[in-house]
């Protein structure tokens, strides 16, 4: 019998961890379509999904920041934020730190359908069966964690 605290192996570990990447490709196609096709009663596209949750728990941020903290281009969140922008979801203010990079700040309706949409989620994500505990949780996080962590060296520019 296993013991399931011991640290695997490196050969079994990367065989193991090759299962998450298995099941994190299609979960996350799936949330896309989900957003994309208005299940969440927002619309908005995912792109813009992305910004208003980042600006939702994390306050305003730069353009730059969201692209660091999302693992994607600067430029592929400008184009995002201008969408945003155009329906009048976000605006942009003026940075203290520094004058050539606004500070990003969600609108009140932007405030309001993020909120909304994150509520339905929410509603949505409850129902999910498999007596998952705590612990399941925390461990699932620790892991997709240290594979983000693992890419680390992947450029996203």
């Amino acid at each position: 019998m296993k013991d399931i605290d011991t640290p695997l192996p490196p050969d079994e570990l990367g065989r193991r961890l090759t299962e998450v990447y298995d099941l994190v490709g299609p979960l996350y196609r799936r949330a896309q379509r989900s957003v994309e096709q208005g299940l969440d009663g927002a619309r908005l596209s995912l792109g813009v999904r992305a910004v208003l949750t980042l600006l939702h728990r994390n306050g305003p941020m730069t353009v730059p920041q969201m692209g660091r903290a999302q693992a994607i281009s600067r430029q592929f969140v400008q184009r995002m934020v201008n969408d945003a922008a155009a329906q009048h979801l976000v605006e942009s203010v003026p940075n203290p730190a520094h004058r050539r990079s606004p500070l990003i700040r969600p609108t009140r309706q932007g405030a309001e359908a993020i909120a909304a949409v994150l509520e339905s989620e929410h509603r949505l994500l409850r129902e999910t069966g498999g007596g998952l505990t705590e612990a399941d949780v925390t461990a699932c996080l620790r892991v997709l964690g240290e594979l983000l962590r693992a890419l680390d060296h992947v450029d996203t520019d």
